[in-house]
């Protein structure tokens, strides 16, 4: 009775604040009764009735107290070392960060229900302080949570099991025939979790779980960068491999061949889709974990990071009824990004769009998708003859790999289809001259190739960034005269975890197919040739849009260089 009594207190400061209805009110405490343990605000999230954001800023206003953002404070080792196990914080949804300023025998502590007298109390008991409580987001509580504990749990989870494995000593080929009974034990399970979600809040696009020679190495790709996470011991490398198998549904028992799966996983109420590649190396198996937030691969064409002539261009392309358009790059340049940018742009309820995709990375409501299947014989060249009989007006084909898929494509997109696809080459006049030497005749890629854009991803430089006059080697790179010019470094702070950069955005070169650039191609130019003619008629190159990032601060001269462009 006394806990309806605290979670209808908050029902009354939300209903006084005007961020719910009685109604909707109501509607929350009875779907809270069908959850029993899940508290008020995570069932109005849940509902969608309202944010965690809104939720918090009415309980600053009616409570009068403070409201903190986490991410802006570094926790002193001091207050972390208060509480050695992260159960009771998960527990309550709480942080501790501070000691009160004015009296140090006070520990400030977020939290999301400020008014928890039993976590108050709990905590207070605990830490031997006494506790003031402010306001943070959940989400904000337990990325801190995990920033400063995951770690040390996912390494205490890692030592008791090694230490229990080493405790039965089973043989080898034992331990191989029950390792699915073995890797169901509850501690791998949630040290597997563990990585995910911390992977996750590092803002991570890839995990790798490595087999070295005596230990198992943990590392996160965030923003284009491999960085290391964790290491354990040998012992755990076929428990957390079992564990990814079962949930990427793979084959556990299979050890010598490479496999692929596909893992679906919510956190802090975001979907994200995950392809898994196991690979046997010398040491053992390999994981790749490639981390894809559903919603995040559907942006809005002005999110991209295109120019405002790039955008025109970009616009032009896509207003095009039938034709092949390219979007070129090496591996982890966004290519899918903006091809599912494409997709949600021209998705209307007019059209039907097919596509043919390995893997699909991102389902879209109104599209037709399909999985190549090399088992099933459902290649790229087999799905796109089939998806030709099913009335398509646009089609995407994840990859032209071949000379098959690629003919089939230049002959859907000049009988009347709208193609989109990717190619791995530099730059965009090398993708023509890629499409001819798997075989396809000149006269028929002028005919069908609307326009190619080639593309990079940078990393942004966070707000923390070190300002500088460029040396004279580097004025010579950017082609400027000025003896102060002014740069910008990475310096690095709490927000960007010392790397001095936050998010990465992306470099285009869009190169429309004009007449002038069509009878080029028709009489087998070269490269240069065509890259000529697209600089002659406004085309802004990959390093010129590079250098206005740098030199606008955005990014910085290091991460130009890193990525290669030519100085054209």
């Amino acid at each position: 009775m006394g806990n309806f009594r605290e979670k209808k207190k908050l029902g009354n400061i939300l209903l006084d604040s005007g961020v719910v209805t009685s109604e909707q009110l109501e509607k929350a405490l009875e779907e809270q009764k069908l959850n029993k343990g899940k508290k008020l605000g995570e069932t109005l999230v849940d509902m969608g009735i309202t944010s965690e954001v809104e939720i918090a800023c009415a309980l600053t206003q009616q409570l009068h107290t403070e409201f903190v953002t986490l991410s802006e404070y570094k926790i002193p080792d001091k207050v972390v070392n208060l509480i050695s196990e992260r159960e009771i914080l998960d527990k309550y949804v709480v942080m501790p960060f501070s000691f009160h300023q004015d009296t140090p025998s006070i520990l400030r502590v977020a939290m999301a229900d400020p008014m928890d007298i039993v976590a108050i109390d709990d905590l207070s008991i605990l830490t031997n302080y006494q506790i003031e409580p402010v306001i943070a987001t959940p989400c904000d509580i337990k990325s801190a949570i995990d920033k400063y504990y995951g770690n040390a749990e996912n390494k205490r989870i890692a030592d008791s099991y090694a230490m229990e494995w080493e405790k039965r000593q089973y043989a080898l080929e034992e331990l191989e025939e029950n390792n699915k009974l073995e890797v169901n034990r509850s501690p791998i399970v949630k040290l597997v979790r563990n990585m995910i979600e911390q992977a996750v809040r590092q803002r991570a696009s890839d995990i790798h779980i490595e087999a070295l020679e005596r230990r198992v190495r943990i590392r996160y790709r965030v923003d284009g960068v491999l960085k290391e996470a964790a290491a354990y011991q040998s012992a755990l490398l076929s428990a957390i491999i079992a564990r990814i198998k079962i949930l990427g549904g793979m084959d556990i028992a299979e050890k010598r061949k490479p496999q692929d799966g596909r893992i679906t996983i919510e956190v802090d109420r975001k979907e994200f889709d995950i392809r898994v590649s196991i690979l046997p190396t010398s040491y053992g198996e390999k994981a790749v974990m490639r981390l894809s937030e559903t919603r995040m691969l559907n942006r809005n064409k002005a999110e991209l990071g295109l120019t405002d002539s790039d955008l025109i261009k970009f616009n032009r392309l896509l207003q095009t009824p039938h034709g092949l358009l390219l979007v070129t790059g090496p591996t982890g340049s966004g290519k899918s990004t903006t091809l599912y940018t494409v997709l949600s742009e021209l998705n209307q309820n007019e059209v039907n769009i097919i596509t043919v995709e390995d893997p699909v990375e991102a389902n879209i409501d109104g599209i037709n998708q399909v999985q190549v299947n090399t088992k099933a014989d459902l290649t790229f060249a087999t799905a796109l003859r089939a998806i030709l009989r099913q009335d398509p007006d646009i089609i995407m084909i994840g990859e032209i790999r071949d000379s098959e898929t690629a003919g089939i494509a230049v002959k859907a997109s000049i009988t009347g289809h709208l193609v989109v696809s990717t190619l791995h080459t530099n730059s965009a006049a090398s993708s023509i001259t890629r499409l001819v030497d798997m075989g396809i005749e000149p006269y028929l890629i002028g005919d069908a190739t609307i326009g190619v854009i080639a593309q990079r991803l940078v990393r942004r430089l966070c707000g923390c960034k070190k300002g500088y006059y460029a040396t004279k080697e580097e004025r010579e790179y950017l082609r400027c005269d000025s003896e102060e010019l002014q740069l910008y470094k990475p310096e690095g702070c709490i927000h960007c975890n010392g790397t001095g950069y936050l998010g990465r955005i992306g470099i285009y070169e869009i190169m429309p197919v004009t007449q002038k650039i069509r009878s080029i191609i028709n009489r087998k130019g070269s490269s240069d040739e065509i890259h000529q003619a697209a600089l002659s008629e406004g085309m802004s190159t990959l390093y010129v849009n590079a250098r206005q990032q740098v030199l606008d601060g955005v990014t910085s001269l290091s991460e130009m260089r890193r990525i290669a462009i030519a100085e054209v």
